[in-house]
C-alpha cells in the first residue's frame, strides 16, 4: 500500500501545489508541518514570522481535513519529527516542495535525505517557483522562468484517502514555546488574505504602482503587499504572475494604458524576485562571506561574520541605527516604522542598508540580521543577495548610496511619514525637518526640541563618512584580485543575456563622487 506524507514548508496553501496533488495519487495519504526549534533558534526568526505561519496553518488544516487529509503540526526537528509519522502511518513516499533557505534548512535537508534513504522512503522534491537546482549556466534562464510560470496551475484534488485519523489537537502557541506574543501591526497570514490582498492590488490599489512604491506614505497602500504571502507560500508566484497578465491584457483591451504600464512594472519584479533567489541557490556561501572575497575584512565584524567583533565607536553606530536614532530623521522614521509593522517598501529598506553600510561603515551580516528579523516577508535569497548589493560587495553593480536628507525631501516632502514614527520632531517647522541638527538655537527652543537632548545630532558627517567609505571600497575594486573576482561573479550571477536588464556597469570613482554630492547613486 502506498501512503504518501505531504511536508509543507514554505507553501501553506492548498490551490497550485504539485506536492498535495501528487499526494492525491497514493492510496493514503497525510500532511505535516514541522515547527523546527532550529528555526525558533535561528538569528533571523522573530516571533511575526511563527505567527503569521500560525495563521496560515489554521486556515490550511480547516480546509485540507474538509477533503480528507490530516495535516499534523509537530514542534520536533525534521528527521526526528518524520521519523516519529513514519512509525505512525508508514508512509512509503514523502513530498514537498524545493526550498531555497538559510544554510540551516540545507543542513536538515541533507538529514533528510538521508534518513529516507535508510527508511527506504521515497522523496520527491518540486520546483515551487523560478529557482532552477543544481543550474551550470544563467544563459537562457529567463525562458525556463516563463515557462514555468507560463504553465498551467496544480488544481487542488477533490480529496484524499486519509492516513490515520483527522487531527485535532490545537495548534501550539507562542507561550508554549516560550516565546514572546507577536505585537507588530503586520499582515495576516493565510490563502484567503493572499488572495483578496492580489485581487485588491489588481483591481484598485495597483494603479499608480510605479510612482507609488518610492514613497512610504503612498507605498503602504499602493505596493502589491504580495511579499509575505510569497515568502511563506500562501500565495504561489505562478498564480501571482498569470493573474498579473491576464489583468494587463485586459486593461490593454479596454484601453487602460496607465494600468497595463504600472503592472508592467510588477511583472518585473516578480522576475526578479527569482533572480535573486537564484544566487543562493547557485552559491549558499553569500549568505554569510562576500559575493566577492576581495570586500571582506574591509568593515568591522568582517572577520568574524557570525558574532562580529565590534569595536565600541562600531557598536554604539550599530545600536542607534537599531533603534532608530541616528539623527537623520528619515531613516529613523523607517527603521521605527519597520519595527513597529513589520514592513517598509523597497525604497526605504535600501536606505536603511545604504546608511548602515557607507557613513555608518557596518558590517552587512549583522546589519542583515537584524532585518531580517523586522521583516514579516524575510526571504533569504533576496535578502542576502540584496544586503551585499547594497553594501557594494558583490563587485559587479555600481554603489548605491542614499542621502538620508535627499530621501527626507523627495520622498516624504511636508514630513508627515517623519513627524508620525518621530514624535519628538512634531513640531519642527517642515523646511528644518530634514536637517534639524542646523536649527538655530531660537527655532529649537520654539519647537520643543533640542538636538542633543530630545533628538540627537547624526553619528557622524554624513558627507566625509561616505567620501571615505566610498575611496576604500574604490581602492578595494581596483586591485587585480578584486577585477578577477568581479568577473567570476558577473560569471556565475549577473543576468546577461537570460532576458532579464543587465545590471549596471560600476561607475568610474569621479562620477561616483560627483553623483553622490547630489544625493543619491544607483
Amino acid at each position: 500500500m502506498t501512503t504518501a506524507l505531504v511536508w509543507l514548508k514554505r507553501d501553506l496553501r492548498l490551490h497550485d501545489h504539485a506536492p498535495l496533488m501528487q499526494a492525491a495519487a497514493c492510496e493514503r495519504a497525510a500532511a505535516v508541518y514541522l515547527i523546527e526549534p532550529e528555526w525558533l533558534a535561528s538569528p533571523e526568526f522573530d516571533p511575526q514570522h511563527l505567527r503569521f505561519v500560525l495563521e496560515s496553518l489554521a486556515e490550511l488544516r480547516v480546509r485540507l481535513q474538509r477533503r480528507g487529509l490530516p495535516l499534523h503540526v509537530r514542534v520536533r526537528p525534521a528527521v526526528q519529527g518524520l521519523a516519529e509519522l513514519q512509525q505512525e502511518l508508514a508512509f512509503t513516499h514523502l513530498f514537498s516542495h524545493e526550498e531555497t533557505g538559510p544554510g540551516w534548512t540545507y543542513s536538515r535537508d541533507l538529514a533528510v535525505a538521508a534518513w529516507c534513504r535508510a527508511q527506504g522512503v521515497a522523496w520527491l522534491e518540486t520546483p515551487q517557483h523560478g529557482v532552477v537546482r543544481r543550474l551550470r549556466s544563467r544563459a537562457g534562464w529567463a525562458a525556463r522562468w516563463q515557462a514555468r510560470m507560463d504553465a498551467p496551475e496544480c488544481a487542488p484534488p477533490p480529496g484524499w484517502r486519509a492516513a490515520g485519523a483527522l487531527c485535532d489537537e490545537p495548534l501550539p502557541s507562542p507561550a508554549n514555546l516560550g516565546l514572546e506574543p507577536d505585537r507588530r501591526a503586520g499582515q495576516r497570514g493565510g490563502e484567503r488574505a493572499a488572495r483578496a490582498t492580489l485581487e485588491s492590488f489588481l483591481q484598485a490599489r495597483g494603479q499608480d504602482y510605479r510612482r507609488a512604491l518610492s514613497s512610504p506614505l503612498s507605498a503602504e497602500g499602493g505596493c502589491s503587499r504580495l511579499s509575505p504571502h510569497l515568502a511563506f507560500g500562501t500565495l504561489s508566484l505562478r498564480r501571482a504572475h498569470q493573474a498579473t497578465e491576464r489583468r494587463i491584457d485586459g486593461a490593454r483591451g479596454l484601453g487602460e494604458r496607465d494600468w497595463a504600464y504600472a503592472l508592467r512594472g510588477f511583472a518585473g519584479r516578480l522576475r526578479w524576485h527569482c533572480h535573486f533567489m537564484q544566487k543562493l541557490e547557485d552559491e549558499p556561501a553569500i549568505e554569510f562571506r562576500a559575493f566577492a572575497p576581495a570586500y571582506d575584512g574591509l568593515r568591522p565584524g568582517d572577520a568574524h561574520p557570525e558574532a562580529p567583533p565590534w569595536v565600541a565607536a562600531a557598536q554604539a553606530r550599530f545600536d542607534a541605527w537599531c533603534a532608530g536614532r541616528t539623527g537623520w530623521p528619515m531613516v529613523d522614521a523607517c527603521m521605527r516604522s519597520l519595527c513597529a509593522t513589520g514592513w517598509l517598501n523597497f525604497r526605504m529598506r535600501a536606505l536603511l542598508v545604504s546608511v548602515a553600510a557607507y557613513p555608518l561603515w557596518l558590517h552587512w551580516r549583522p546589519v542583515g540580521l537584524h532585518l531580517a528579523r523586522q521583516f514579516l516577508d524575510f526571504e533569504a535569497g533576496i535578502h542576502w543577495s540584496q544586503l551585499q548589493m547594497q553594501s557594494g560587495c558583490t563587485g559587479i553593480n555600481a554603489l548605491r548610496v542614499y542621502s538620508p536628507t535627499k530621501q527626507a525631501r523627495d520622498q516624504d516632502p511636508e514630513g508627515h511619514f517623519i513627524r508620525r514614527w518621530v514624535p519628538e520632531l512634531a513640531g519642527v517647522p517642515t523646511e528644518w525637518l530634514a536637517e534639524p541638527w542646523r536649527m538655530p538655537a531660537s527655532v529649537q527652543q520654539r519647537a520643543g526640541c533640542r538636538i542633543g537632548a530630545d533628538y540627537p545630532a547624526p553619528l557622524v558627517d554624513e558627507r566625509a563618512a561616505i567620501r571615505d567609505a566610498k575611496d576604500r571600497l574604490w581602492a578595494a575594486r581596483r586591485s587585480p584580485q578584486a577585477r578577477a573576482q568581479a568577473d567570476a561573479v558577473q560569471q556565475r550571477h549577473g543576468s546577461r543575456k537570460s532576458g532579464l536588464p543587465p545590471s549596471p556597469k560600476p561607475r568610474a570613482p569621479r562620477k561616483a563622487a560627483r553623483a553622490a554630492t547630489q544625493g543619491e547613486l544607483f
